[in-house]
């Protein structure tokens, strides 16, 4: 997640999707927050707040949330401000430090994480949200600065462990297209995950860990009240 993403078309799907699943559950939320970037135009799409005819009715609360955190300094202190998730724990601390020496980022990614589940240990639901999404777990990687934009799969399962756990991914150009990446992901991350694709603007999912019955239930009720705005259910394999 980057602050200038805030309030975006993706921020409004993943939003009201958490709002969705967790009622009557503690909810974690790792921002996996990255400095801001400038190379793209990322983030742009907010111009669905322009047109509530289309996109107010599905979570009108959390639309008017939005609309007024927009208008503000964008960033996820002022959507925990705006309270969108309301009773939620977040963390926002930097999962990388622009100083940081490359031969450092390793055991600094650690730490972080160490400190993110400390934080988060009484949750019974954690969502996390790397700016681009999943990755494999090859430790090269992790002297890399780009890897603070990227969620390995130990970290998923870490999370996971004895609750549930929403992760998101970009889509990616995956050889043989977004269904089988989806598939590929799901395998990776264990049996009886699921997942919602939404691909209003850009290609994003949400993989659920270790869904409860309720969880799964309140997934489909979601993927149908949204299912006109480009937004589907992927079953377990």
């Amino acid at each position: 997640m980057q602050n200038r993403y805030a309030g975006d078309i993706g921020d409004y799907v993943k939003l009201a999707l958490l709002r969705a699943l967790s009622p009557g559950l503690s909810l974690g939320v790792a921002w996996y927050l990255f400095p801001d970037e400038s190379h793209n135009g990322d983030g742009r799409h907010i111009d669905y707040l322009d047109q509530p005819g289309k996109w107010r009715n599905l979570d009108p609360e959390l639309f008017d949330a939005l609309s007024g955190a927009v208008r503000e300094a964008r960033s996820v202190e002022s959507l925990e401000e705006a309270s969108v998730l309301p009773g939620a724990r977040f963390v926002r601390t930097p999962v990388i430090l622009e100083d940081q020496l490359a031969r450092d980022r390793c055991a600094a990614r650690a730490r972080w994480f160490g400190q993110t589940m400390a934080l988060l240990k009484d949750c019974d639901m954690i969502f996390a949200d790397p700016d681009n999404g999943l990755i494999d777990d090859n430790l090269h990687r992790r002297r890399h600065r780009k890897f603070g934009k990227q969620l390995p799969v130990m970290e998923a399962l870490e999370m996971a462990k004895g609750r549930q756990a929403v992760i998101y991914h970009h889509n990616t150009r995956f050889p043989g297209g977004h269904a089988l990446e989806v598939r590929t992901w799901q395998d990776r991350l264990g049996p009886g995950t699921i997942a919602v694709r939404a691909n209003a603007y850009s290609c994003r999912t949400f993989f659920i860990l270790n869904p409860t019955k309720a969880t799964y239930q309140r997934t489909d009720r979601f993927v149908q009240r949204w299912s006109g705005h480009k937004v589907s259910f992927v079953d377990a394999i």
